[in-house]
Formats: C-alpha cells, sequence, structure tokens
C-alpha cells in the first residue's frame, strides 16, 4: 500500500522529511509540498525529488482528496490551526513539536482526534532513537529495579541567533521540550513537580532577548523517581546526548556516538572523537524510523507511538519550567493544567 503524502512547510525539517520518504520510505510518497515563501531552487530541488506539485497555500494539500496524510513543517504558531483544518478535511498529521505554546489550542486538537479514527504524531523522533530505546526496554523490563535516579544532559554544539530565540518559545519550550519528553518516555511515568536553576553564561544577547543558555532542572515523577536534565546552549567538544538511569538492582547509561569508535593511545596521552556535531548528524536515523512508524500506522491502522497526548504533556512541562524560573519555586504540574 502506497501512502500518499502532503508536507506543509519547506524549511530544514520539510525538506528532511521529503528526502527521507523519497530516499528511504518506498512505500510512502511526497505528492505535494507547500510553503508562501517557496522560491525557484527550492521548487528545483522539490522536482528532482519527484515532487509533482510545489505549492504556496496549504490548503490546496487539504482539497486534494488523494493525498492521505500530511506533514505540518511550518512555524509553531501554526502547528495548531492546521491541524485542526488537516482533522477537519479527514487527513492524518505528522505534527511537528510543539502542537502549540498555547495548552488550550493542544487541547482543542486532542478534542478534535476524538471523533474519528485519524492518526496524529508528534514529531519527538529522540524516542526512536538506538540508544534510547535500549535504555527504555532495561527500564520497562525491570533490569535495573525499582527506578531511583534518571539523569539527562542535552547540550547543543553552538547557541541560536537572538533574532531566533525570540520566536522559539524559550529554550525550556524550544530545546528541553525534548528531554521532558525522553523522561516521560524512559520512566513510563508522568512528572509531578519541575524545580529549574538557569543562567545566561553564553550569550548576554540571549539574555536581552528574554531567555536563558544554561539550566538544571530537577523533576520529581508520580512513580517517585527523581530526575535531572542540565542543558546548555553550547557544548565547545560538540552535541553531547547523554542518559544515566539508576535503580535498586543496578544502572544503565548511554553515551554520545562518535563517527567511529577509534581511540589512539601514544605517549601523548589518549585520544577519541568528538561527539557528532548537531542533531542532523545525530538523530538522522531515528528521523527515519519515526516517519517510517507513522506510515506503518495508517498502513496497518495501527496505533502511532508518540500521540497527542505526548504533545500535551512535554508543553505542560515546559509551561512549568518557565514559571519555576520566573518565581524561583517549585512547580507542580497541576498548577499549569488547573
Amino acid at each position: 500500500m502506497m501512502t500518499n503524502l502532503g508536507i506543509i512547510g519547506a524549511g530544514r525539517i520539510g525538506k528532511l522529511h521529503a528526502e527521507n520518504i523519497a530516499y528511504r520510505i518506498p512505500n510512502a510518497c511526497v505528492k505535494a509540498i507547500a510553503d508562501p515563501f517557496i522560491s525557484d531552487e527550492t521548487e528545483q530541488w522539490a522536482i528532482k525529488l519527484g515532487i509533482a506539485n510545489v505549492l504556496k497555500d496549504y490548503r490546496e494539500i487539504l482539497d486534494d482528496s488523494s493525498i492521505d496524510a500530511i506533514l505540518i513543517c511550518s512555524s509553531t504558531d501554526t502547528h495548531a490551526p492546521i491541524s485542526l483544518e488537516a482533522i477537519a478535511a479527514g487527513k492524518h498529521v505528522f505534527c511537528e513539536k510543539p502542537v502549540s505554546q498555547d495548552i488550550g489550542e493542544i487541547l482543542k486538537v486532542r478534542q478534535a482526534l476524538t471523533t474519528g479514527k485519524l492518526k496524529y504524531q508528534v514529531g519527538f523522533n529522540r524516542r526512536f532513537d538506538h540508544n534510547f530505546r535500549a535504555v527504555r526496554a532495561a527500564i520497562a523490563e525491570g533490569r535495573i529495579g525499582e527506578q531511583h535516579i534518571v539523569k539527562i544532559t542535552s547540550r547543543d554544539p553552538q547557541a541560536p541567533p537572538p533574532a531566533y530565540v525570540k520566536t522559539s518559545g524559550g529554550m525550556f519550550m524550544d530545546m528541553t521540550i525534548h528531554d521532558f519528553d525522553m523522561l516521560r518516555y524512559l520512566t513510563g511515568s508522568e512528572a509531578d513537580e519541575v524545580f529549574v536553576r538557569a543562567a545566561n553564561l553564553i550569550d548576554p544577547e540571549i539574555g536581552a532577548a528574554g531567555d536563558v543558555d544554561t539550566a538544571i532542572i530537577t523533576i520529581t515523577m508520580k512513580n517517585g523517581a527523581l530526575a535531572s536534565i542540565d542543558n546548555s546552549r553550547r557544548a565547545a567538544y560538540g552535541y553531547d546526548q547523554r542518559v544515566e538511569a539508576f535503580g535498586s538492582l543496578g544502572q544503565i547509561s548511554v553515551s554520545n556516538d562518535t563517527p567511529s569508535t577509534a581511540v589512539i593511545s601514544t605517549a601523548a596521552g589518549v585520544c577519541a572523537e568528538k561527539p557528532l556535531y548537531f542533531f542532523l548528524e545525530r538523530y538522522m536515523d531515528s528521523f527515519i524510523r519515526e516517519m517510517k512508524d507513522f506510515v506503518r500506522a495508517i498502513a496497518d491502522d495501527s496505533p502511532v507511538l508518540v500521540n497527542i497526548e505526548d504533545g500535551l504533556q512535554s508543553v505542560v512541562m515546559a509551561m512549568a519550567a518557565n514559571r519555576s524560573l520566573k518565581e524561583n519555586r517549585p512547580v507542580a504540574l497541576s498548577e499549569i493544567m488547573g
């Protein structure tokens, strides 16, 4: 069965998904891509990929009865409105994170999904990473016993420009949101309380834009486990992505992926390769796996692995983190949903 897809948004992530589908997912086809700012260069790129329709108005994709599902890769403020339009048009939806920075908008999408059998997958690709899946399996199988401590380290190789920060929703909504989702995924539990310590240690312009660039976040989970997330917008040695889970019977940890495992040992010292540079290199396989899973869910009429509830809870945690930073206190997630 061939699944016909339409992509809304022809930026970096939209192009990534289009290329993965064209070259690595044989049972799916991108029939159309839409972006109001489509350029001649992007149009030529799409034609080379075999995308038949290059559009400026995404509604033409929603009106095309031959298209089974859409990928929403446009700006964050459009995610929820387009989701609602797509659901009303009877399309399955893959939506990049976050679904919205407004809980009310996410709840509208959740409500719209209760009326039918449409698939709705949120783009938390790290759940499909080989390392983190191994940690999840060990925890779920009880191999480390009762969960006590979970640590997530997530540090980017370079800070984003201040202009991006102003529209991103802040570090917790833009960057840490992946770690919030990862914590829920690994533990199989919901968060109860969030407490943040954060600072501007990298770029004062990020602070001037109203955001932080360095943070330590502690989270109490409903299953009793204690968790910590440490974030930095700039790690001089590359993209730092590590996890450790400690329990009553032992611990499991995963280190960074590197271009090779080669280690050179000489009288001068021992030298190994730096981590893969950034998310496109580090998580390329997970981007492919998440899209394969979305197509599989449509073809098999099976559940998606990252649903609207996952999209909601990660945003609630990000909002709790923002409130904790602002008010300098632990914040219960019930305060946000309330």
